[in-house]
């Protein structure tokens, strides 16, 4: 049965360094299975307490440091039609560390076999899912080994008889923990291809190959060029045809004497505010009208320009407020079909 120790035993600890084992059995435990680790778990966090390296996942010699639980709790953010332009971004807005557990494939699930499958079973599998790799379970937490590829070719190479337990890759499995950060399993999941993760109670949640990382970062990174050709693009076709004085119109930010007048020094909602003639302000109104007749490009319907103009900075806003997730698939298309209709007109 597990030991329950007080609040106030624990909180002795915090700073201490002790072997695994001695710290389980504080606990009552001599082996970490799914249920205990998750009540030991629940308990050093009631106490504001937690290890490292994490006792739920690290090596069975290997010693545990107690410490306090850093919980961080963001402020309220800023309404997301606020622009986030120039100078230092509020602490809530910077992107928080990357963890593998950020992948969604990391808990996305994993499609296995059993040890008492057959070996065709597991290949049929990784052929019409489309699978590099298949873990042989017992249960979620009971690994064996994992099919792969590159393991099936060794078998038949060293001539062993195909069944499952010869095809099976049985040592050095690439294991990581979602609360691991992502950049310190980069250099196992670039050597072994694949990475095994754990959940936080040590059963298995998914897997995480190159091609997830790609689409990661592809996700993340396409919207960030899109927005920045689209800038270009505007600065480009915007400083060409308004005067100084128009552009010093919206600078409403700066004193007089710091408006440069100059397309580049603009913030996004600055570029709204030169071509629409619906908002409230009747003066900036009317110069948007002016500068809308500057730019001489009567085929383009200004209505909806202006209105795909301020989708794409309500877009950029959410981007430079670090929202979490990928950019949904609509906003994606919004900023393709801005960038394609801003390359026609500008060249």
């Amino acid at each position: 049965m597990m030991v329950r120790p007080s609040e106030r035993e624990l909180l002795d600890l915090k700073g201490s360094e002790l072997p695994l084992g001695e710290f389980l059995e504080l606990f009552g435990v001599r082996v970490r299975r799914p249920w205990n680790v998750h009540e030991i778990a629940q308990v050093l966090s009631d106490a504001g307490l937690a290890t490292l390296p994490d006792f739920a996942t690290c090596g069975a010699g290997d010693r545990v440091q107690v410490v306090a639980l850093v919980t961080a709790v963001p402020p309220p953010g800023e309404s997301e039609d606020q622009e986030v332009e120039g100078g230092s971004l509020p602490s809530s807005a910077l992107p928080q560390r990357l963890l593998i557990g950020d992948l969604p494939s990391a808990r996305g699930g994993v499609r296995c076999v059993s040890a008492s499958n057959a070996l065709s079973q597991a290949t049929y599998l990784m052929r019409h899912h489309g699978c590099d790799q298949v873990p042989v379970t017992t249960g979620m937490t009971a690994v064996h080994g994992v099919v792969t590829w590159r393991s099936l070719a060794l078998m038949y190479e060293r001539n062993k008889e195909p069944t499952l337990d010869n095809a099976m890759q049985q040592e050095y499995l690439p294991w990581a923990d979602v609360r691991q950060e992502f950049f310190t399993c980069l250099p196992m999941l670039t050597e072994q291809g694949y990475l095994l993760v754990r959940r936080e109670d040590g059963s298995l949640s998914g897997i995480v190959t190159h091609a997830h990382v790609v689409d990661r970062f592809k996700s993340a990174a396409h919207p960030f060029f899109l927005l920045g050709e689209i800038e270009s693009l505007l600065r480009r076709w915007l400083g060409a045809s308004l005067t100084e004085e128009a552009v010093k119109a919206v600078q409403t930010n700066k004193k007089a004497e710091q408006r440069s007048g100059r397309v580049e020094d603009l913030m996004f909602g600055d570029y709204v505010r030169l071509l629409d003639g619906e908002q409230k302000k009747t003066g900036m109104a009317q110069q948007a009208d002016l500068n809308w007749t500057a730019l001489q490009c009567g085929s383009l319907d200004r209505a909806q320009f202006v209105r795909h103009l301020q989708q794409v900075q309500a877009i950029r806003n959410r981007i430079a407020h670090f929202d979490e997730g990928p950019l949904p698939p609509e906003s994606m298309r919004e900023l393709t079909a801005f960038t394609a209709l801003l390359r026609d007109y500008v060249g």
